[in-house]
């Protein structure tokens, strides 16, 4: 079967409207071609009718010249810092590692913004979002699998405030 006659879902369409988003706080897009992109990913149907969307931009974390083994242990620590110390691991991750590996800032960003985000519902829903935290640290364990791997995650249902 050919999966880009396949039907999308809401899901989709937003994990692709999130590369959009990033690839224009990154600068690879404008206002107006990040716009056009949004508008036929909320009005596309098929798989294929938003591939072409994101063809050109790279979801991917950056990749640094040389990755070294040292990088991806400081990614997963990112991570797992953020389990035990929800946002303090990778703010500190982040400004102490970060200046140093694209790599390693690119984890603790979005170990942050995962950490930042359980923090904000968690005030919201008067601590009964709490009970998310277990959901969380085992997105947590795949990320830091992923980092340690050489692979990139992003964390669902997250506001990217940090770029």
């Amino acid at each position: 079967m050919d999966t880009t006659q396949m039907r999308v879902g809401h899901a989709e369409r937003e994990s692709v409207i999130d590369v959009l988003q990033t690839a224009y706080a990154d600068g690879r897009l404008d206002t107006e071609e990040l716009d056009q992109r949004v508008h036929l990913a909320m009005t596309g149907k098929t798989r294929g009718d938003l591939e072409p969307l994101t063809r050109d931009l790279s979801p991917r974390l950056p990749h640094d010249a040389e990755e070294t083994s040292e990088d991806k242990v400081l990614g997963a620590l990112a991570h797992a810092a953020g389990m035990l110390t929800s946002f303090v691991g990778p703010l500190v991750l982040m400004l102490v590692s970060g200046p140093r590996s694209a790599r390693v800032r690119a984890h603790a960003v979005e170990a942050l913004n995962f950490q930042l985000t359980l923090l904000i519902f968690t005030i919201v829903t008067l601590g009964v979002g709490g009970v998310v935290f277990a959901v969380a640290w085992i997105a947590s364990l795949v990320a830091g699998l992923a980092a340690l791997t050489g692979g990139s995650f992003r964390y669902p249902l997250t506001l990217r405030l940090i770029k």
